[in-house]
């Protein structure tokens, strides 16, 4: 894969996103999949690794440590900070100190003293930003991580944050079917030279063309509860993908792959990072690198797919509530 920017660092223009190996979808893989599936993806040219202490409440964090850690320098490790669940609620926590022992917490599960990019998850509106960033920028050195970022947030908060300390880069939902970064948080990173980290790029599975039957969902994964997903929107959704398919089968490519492409022509700062608990589509999203679309190809893609057609909010409104991006007018 070729490059791309994120602070000092030169990683893979895709990266890969771990969630899905310990949290979120009903289908995660076994322990021995999940080992394989980390391996290769740095075999396969990754070398840019997203976690988060949320996710699997710690587990996703430790699994990285345990499989990758005689790997660390090899490759880029992000985590994240800042968003936990308690009593099955969602708890926001932006305080110096909590931030210092969640940073603590993961500096043992992932088995490292380094960590070189550490986001807050989400922003908590009880803790001014400039307080945030500043511990983050103690940190950074300390030693203890080596850039921060934000994740779903405006631009405003953008710009406000890289005022107080250098911002390396902004995680935030991007893909065909949401396209919210493109309103100004995707300028406002190139004008303060921050990466912009896509997840969910290929909308949860729905852009792969895989996803045809919602009813095999498991309980718990967090899909329900996504109004894109449910029946009255889904059947809607889904024949967005007949033309969709049509393009990725005259560009010569899977669906999967056009819509990483389709993202890495949005801009040279952006870097998707699709996670996957299978070898084979770990592969597939890895050669998305290798298909570059025609300016044309990329207006038919969009034409098709986004927020004018597609069916259904991103979120329900309590998670929608936390979140800090810009949203279209209704």
């Amino acid at each position: 894969m070729q490059t791309r920017r994120i602070g000092k660092a030169e990683v893979s223009e895709i990266g890969f996103g771990c969630m899905s190996l310990s949290h979120a979808y009903g289908d995660r893989p076994d322990r021995a999949t999940a080992e394989a599936v980390l391996k290769g993806a740095l075999d396969a040219g990754y070398t840019h690794f997203d976690t988060a202490s949320l996710y699997g409440f710690g587990a996703n964090e430790t699994l990285v440590g345990e499989v990758l850690k005689d790997r660390y320098g090899s490759f880029h490790l992000a985590s994240k900070c800042g968003l936990w669940i308690t009593d099955g609620k969602r708890v926001i926590d932006g305080r110096p100190a909590s931030l210092r022992k969640t940073l603590e917490d993961s500096l043992r599960r992932l088995q490292t003293d380094h960590i070189d990019l550490y986001y807050l998850h989400r922003l908590d509106p009880d803790t001014p930003l400039a307080e945030t960033i500043s511990a983050m920028a103690g940190f950074i050195a300390e030693g203890k991580i080596g850039g921060y970022g934000l994740s779903e947030v405006s631009a405003e908060t953008v710009r406000a944050a890289h005022a107080v300390h250098p911002l390396a880069a902004v995680q935030t939902e991007y893909s065909l079917w949401t396209r919210n970064p493109e309103i100004a948080v995707l300028d406002a990173c190139r004008d303060v030279g921050a990466a912009f980290v896509a997840f969910s790029p290929l909308a949860r599975g729905y852009l792969t063309g895989r996803l045809t039957d919602t009813s095999v969902f498991e309980p718990k994964d967090i899909r329900l509860a996504m109004p894109r997903f449910d029946a009255e929107h889904y059947p809607k959704n889904l024949k967005l993908l007949e033309p969709y398919k049509v393009i990725a089968e005259d560009v010569g490519c899977t669906m999967g792959q056009l819509a990483l492409a389709w993202l890495l022509a949005q801009g040279d700062h952006v870097i998707p990072i699709p996670g996957t608990g299978k070898l084979d589509h770990m592969i597939e999203n890895a050669r998305a690198a290798e298909v570059r679309l025609q300016p044309e190809t990329v207006a038919r893609v969009g034409a098709i797919i986004n927020q004018n057609t597609v069916s259904g909010p991103r979120y329900n409104a309590a998670n929608q509530a936390d979140v800090g991006t810009e949203e279209f007018a209704a």
